[in-house]
């Protein structure tokens, strides 16, 4: 690998940045969805990985659905670690998610602080108790996201490859009408993200077809996990 393509790899930007940036919400400096937040966190490194030729998802029938290590290691630091779990053996997909995701909020947070999209602002509770909160950083690129998640979905536009995994993430997160302000929810709307939880988008890409696999296979294991971290 070159010097020139390590450089584009390392600043590319990965679903799992925008898909953070997408679920924190500017009018109260949350992020939605925090229950499960590790969960769709991980959920979106394993897209990247599919998406970029290193994962892929093949089926072992009884045993479910089970993810493999492919092609180089990825040279992210954010992505190389899931790449080395999957890489020792196979793993089921609900393993991956768990084990990979709790460290992931910060790292990521960073990432967005660092590159202008989110800023930490340091504030003080009842003037006293020193507090950070996260404020959009005026980048614009959280209400571009949004723009083009609300194309799809309300006016049926044709998404790329990027956009489609996105927004079938934040749907299978269970965070979709959260954004109900900036993406209007109805019956139309839900539908359209369903089926893009299931790999339905126009792509003819090999690469975009292992990238449709892998989201329909997380966004049902997300769907799992937040049955079952609701109870």
């Amino acid at each position: 690998m070159t010097d020139d393509s390590i450089r584009s790899q390392r600043t590319r930007t990965l679903i799992t940045e925008d898909l953070l940036l997408v679920l924190f919400q500017p009018d109260s400096g949350t992020v939605a969805g925090e229950n499960t937040l590790f969960y769709v966190l991980a959920a979106g490194v394993l897209t990247d990985l599919a998406q970029h030729g290193h994962a892929t998802a093949t089926d072992a029938g009884i045993r479910g659905t089970l993810i493999h290590a492919a092609g180089e290691p990825p040279e992210d630091e954010l992505l190389r670690p899931m790449w080395d779990y999957i890489s020792q053996k196979p793993r089921g997909v609900q393993t991956v998610l768990a084990a990979s995701g709790p460290t992931l909020r910060e790292p990521v947070l960073d990432r967005l602080v660092e590159q202008g999209h989110l800023h930490r602002q340091k504030r003080r509770v009842l003037g006293l108790f020193p507090s950070t909160a996260l404020v959009d950083g005026g980048s614009g690129r959280r209400a571009e996201l949004v723009a083009n998640m609300r194309a799809v979905l309300v006016d049926a536009a044709v998404p790329s490859e990027h956009i489609a995994a996105l927004t079938a993430l934040v749907s299978a997160s269970g965070s979709l009408p959260v954004l109900h302000r900036e993406i209007p929810w109805s019956g139309a709307t839900a539908t359209r993200a369903k089926s893009l939880e299931q790999g339905d988008w126009a792509a003819d890409a090999a690469a975009a077809a292992v990238t449709r696999t892998m989201i329909a296979v997380v966004a049902n294991s997300l769907i799992v996990s937040a049955v079952a971290a609701n109870r």
